[in-house]
């Protein structure tokens, strides 16, 4: 395996790497680095990615310049690694939601995290990111997002998940892969506050939808995002 590093917008880095899945489809992992004076690195990868992942990282910047790590939900693609990043950036700092930090966290991290609030920003000096709580969107009571305000890209952690080795970013319909993938999966959370959630994240007007899972997606953010709130409304109703 390798890992593939590509410019998505203007100071931000995804780090992509492809695994296999059932039937032998190809899958990728990706992390998100926003290089500003206080860099955050979105997305930490499996503990077994790490080398692979820091090695890439530190190929744009020395990892101990990282000043923040975040994730959108405690899950092992998403957090595997996150001591293995502590300890190579001394002075990165875990922050997320109350709820992640209540509930796993401050156990798990080797160092204490800083819980956000809903809404709360934070300024990386050039770049400011604010924290979305998306409880169980897509799944886990403690999930949420990060929307970089100045270039108006969405880090959406398992939203719109697809499968394929596909380019780092596209401008083709992403929406429609993203439910044919969840027909594979079954891994989206169907509650009573999906449907806000998932309108509220329209409404932010994004560039760019930085996914976790498949190609990165710049064009009309918001209609995408709409497209799959009707999808799962109409499942809903």
């Amino acid at each position: 395996m390798e890992t593939r590093t590509d410019e998505i917008a203007e100071g931000v880095y995804r780090f992509s790497t492809a695994a296999t899945v059932g039937g032998g489809q190809p899958f990728t992992f990706n992390q998100f680095l926003i290089d500003a004076e206080a860099p955050m690195l979105f997305h930490l990868g499996h503990r077994g990615f790490f080398p692979l992942i820091s090695d890439a990282v530190a190929r744009v910047m020395p990892l101990e310049r990282l000043r923040y790590l975040s994730f959108g939900h405690v899950e092992a693609d998403e957090c595997g690694s996150l001591n293995a990043w502590l300890a190579a950036a001394p002075r990165a700092e875990v922050v997320h939601g109350r709820t992640a930090c209540m509930v796993s966290l401050t156990d798990l991290a080797d160092r204490p995290p800083r819980a956000l609030a809903d809404g709360e920003t934070i300024d990386l000096g050039g770049r400011r990111v604010r924290w979305i709580d998306t409880p169980h969107v897509p799944h886990g009571w403690e999930a949420g997002l990060m929307f970089e305000e100045t270039a108006a890209t969405l880090f959406c952690g398992d939203l719109l998940t697809h499968g394929g080795d596909g380019p780092a970013l596209t401008e083709g319909d992403i929406t429609a892969s993203a439910i044919a993938m969840e027909d594979v999966f079954h891994s989206m959370s169907m509650s009573p506050n999906t449907d806000d959630v998932l309108r509220r994240l329209a409404a932010l007007a994004p560039v760019t939808l930085a996914l976790m899972h498949g190609s990165s997606y710049r064009g009309d953010c918001e209609a995408a995002l709409t497209r799959f709130a009707d999808h799962y409304s109409g499942a809903a109703g």
